[in-house]
């Protein structure tokens, strides 16, 4: 199974952007990936929102949405599955989420169990994480999601025996990253699981540099460059 971790800039509020970076990886990754991932709240951008309801239910996306109808047909076209973080409606209710997508179908959505995708001490009951961490099956792989600071606040909750998918929106400096922060999200990392792969989009609003990672064992096993778009493709072996 090869995957592959898409560090693309995303332009905040600017969906038709974003979608745009979405399909040119996704024609990339044509006949070299089994499943292409993106970064937390890519679709919108993860500083999409303003924390007033009555503008951010307009930004957010419910499963049924033409724009995710959109990605369902490019998963089949390109034949490549997809991964990617987004801001979901459901209801009256908004949520930080990750969809997963292949052949047409969706195959997984997963909400972010924790409260740091928010400004929640300007939010209402309408801003909700969910409650549930349970794998996914894919081309006979089990695998386990975390948004960003779920891995931080409860890492108990994401152990597996098999492969963890960590998108996130981190924006570290260059000098952070390279003095502790890599480290720091390795050894994170192997609190839940041996193989891990985490995956940040840049952008310039704020600065964000982006970067991909497959940790093993709490090291980097392999990396992308900071503030450089491409994708990390990684062969998962049959043991994971």
């Amino acid at each position: 199974m090869r995957i592959g971790l898409a560090v693309f800039e995303c332009k905040n509020r600017n969906v038709s952007f974003n979608l745009s970076q979405i399909e040119r990886a996704m024609q990339a990754s044509q006949g070299k990936l089994d499943l292409l991932c993106f970064g937390e709240a890519y679709l919108q951008g993860f500083d999409s929102l303003c924390w007033d309801y009555v503008v951010d239910r307009e930004m957010a996306l419910e499963m049924k949405s033409e724009i995710v109808c959109q990605l369902r047909r490019w998963s089949k076209k390109y034949g490549v599955a997809l991964l990617t973080g987004y801001i979901e409606k459901e209801n009256e209710c908004l949520y930080s989420s990750c969809i997963v997508i292949e052949d047409g179908e969706i195959l997984h959505n997963y909400r972010r169990i924790t409260k740091g995708w928010k400004e929640y001490w300007k939010t209402d009951e309408h801003y909700r994480e969910g409650n549930g961490t349970e794998d996914f099956l894919f081309h006979n792989h089990q695998i386990r999601l975390a948004l960003c600071g779920d891995m931080w606040d409860y890492p108990e909750k994401f152990q597996t025996k098999h492969l963890l998918i960590w998108p996130v929106y981190v924006n570290f400096t260059i000098e952070e990253w390279e003095r502790a922060e890599m480290v720091s999200y390795a050894r994170q990392a192997a609190l839940a699981a041996e193989h891990v792969l985490m995956v940040n989009p840049i952008d310039s609003d704020p600065q964000n540099h982006g970067g991909a990672f497959y940790f093993f064992n709490g090291t980097i096993r392999d990396r992308l460059p900071f503030d450089q778009e491409g994708i990390l493709m990684i062969d998962i072996d049959d043991a994971v």
